[in-house]
């Protein structure tokens, strides 16, 4: 599904946790991605007939996505536990920010070249259309360098629990412990399939961080959650340690969070 993405950088000077994100990309190097995140909603008509939606979406992504170079990867989500039944993810990542724009332009030569015919491909078009609401939301995030890859599986669905928090951006906490508790808890989970950290760039709350943690099965969340405490507990073994560590790294957020559950369409993971 194509849609119009606005390019305006709103950046966030003073944050200490992505002042400190950023110091240490350019001290390790590390190249951050840029993901662009719409969520659209299915279509509320009642003579809307989904039967075909996949077979159209794979076509899309055939003759399209997968060709597009200048998109890195991408993923369609759909609810699983969120406010919102309606709800489809569509996330694309680009190397670059302008690759983004470039991208656009090479969607539509690779539709020009994927429905020569115009009037198959305003068919085309109108079909897949139909499948959604006219309502969508476009939002674009930086990767942080706190991740863990997930390998793709175009065969079997996983489960994606995001938890999304706001950032107190007041100058407290110690933004080094985020890394201590990435390296020493989260990288050594034998739960997660994935792990990934993105910050807002451009969109509607420039608070924004989320975590996104790729699981094989629902019922994994809640053992990751008995498996983190455990690690957590090892880790600081002397209580008022532990109690001191975790209050001085909550000082980086608001306490204001969400939590929501997707899962994904295998045949169009790239």
């Amino acid at each position: 599904m194509k849609s119009t993405i606005q390019l305006s950088i709103l950046l966030f000077l003073g944050f200490q946790l992505a002042v400190y994100a950023q110091e240490t990309e350019e001290t390790e190097q590390y190249e951050p991605v840029y993901i662009t995140i719409t969520t659209t909603h299915w279509s509320d008509d009642p003579d809307t007939h989904f039967s075909g939606w996949l077979d159209t979406e794979k076509e899309y992504f055939e003759k399209v996505t997968s060709k597009n170079d200048l998109i890195l990867s991408s993923g369609v989500y759909t609810h699983y536990f969120t406010p919102d039944n309606s709800e489809v993810v569509l996330v694309n990542v680009y190397r670059t920010w302008n690759d983004i724009e470039e991208a656009n332009s090479r969607t539509e030569e690779l539709i020009a070249e994927g429905w020569k015919d115009e009037e198959s491909r305003k068919k085309f078009f109108e079909k897949q259309r139909s499948y959604y609401s006219a309502d969508h939301r476009d939002e674009i995030y930086q990767s942080m360098q706190f991740s863990i890859p997930e390998t793709v599986d175009k065969e079997n669905p996983k489960i994606y629990y995001v938890r999304t928090a706001d950032l107190s951006m007041n100058g407290e906490g110690t933004p080094e412990n985020f890394k201590q508790y990435y390296e020493n808890i989260t990288k050594k989970s034998k739960k997660l399939k994935g792990y990934y950290t993105h910050r807002h760039l451009w969109g509607s709350n420039a608070r924004e961080m989320n975590e996104v943690f790729v699981f094989d099965k629902l019922g994994d969340i809640e053992e990751f959650f008995e498996e983190e405490q455990g690690l957590v507990n090892s880790h600081w073994a002397d209580e008022d340690e532990r109690s001191e560590f975790m209050e001085e790294m909550t000082k980086l957020f608001t306490g204001k969070h969400g939590d929501y559950v997707y899962r994904n369409v295998p045949s169009l993971m790239k």
